[in-house]
């Protein structure tokens, strides 16, 4: 790693779905796009001085992942893209416009899909759209 290399992500995903995993992953701190502009200068600062930035939903949701374990869920294990690629079918997007917007090609999401239903042991998006619901990932 390179130790002088600060991280900030900055995403239009709500924090509940990614944040903790940009941190796990050694982002110095998450903003979301949608948020205050004052809160997203407050967190170049933040990271520009060598601290972690965290909002107060983050923070929260810290403090309770470390206060009760919670089992492991299925879709802990899934990258990040074949996390995307599971949002976005369940949000009802076609492959091809996944593709696009991931700028990847037709072939490899339909990978990270056939991964995910692997994965998750489901058998088509129906049941994967319900899968997301249920976890509360759309």
């Amino acid at each position: 790693t390179h130790s002088a290399i600060k991280v900030l992500v900055v995403s239009m995903y709500p924090e509940d779905q990614y944040a903790l995993r940009c941190l796990k992953a050694g982002a110095q701190g998450y903003a979301n796009k949608a948020g205050d502009p004052v809160e997203l200068i407050a967190a170049v600062r933040t990271v520009m001085q060598g601290r972690k930035y965290l909002t107060a939903e983050v923070a929260q949701m810290l403090a309770d992942s470390l206060a009760q374990p919670t089992p492991e869920l299925p879709h802990t294990t899934l990258s990040e893209r074949e996390l995307q690629t599971l949002v976005k079918i369940a949000s009802g997007r076609r492959l091809s416009d996944i593709a696009e917007e991931l700028m990847l090609s037709p072939k490899t999401v339909s990978v990270y899909r056939s991964r995910v239903l692997e994965k998750l042991k489901l058998s088509n998006n129906a049941e994967l759209t319900v899968y997301a619901i249920r976890n509360g990932l759309v």
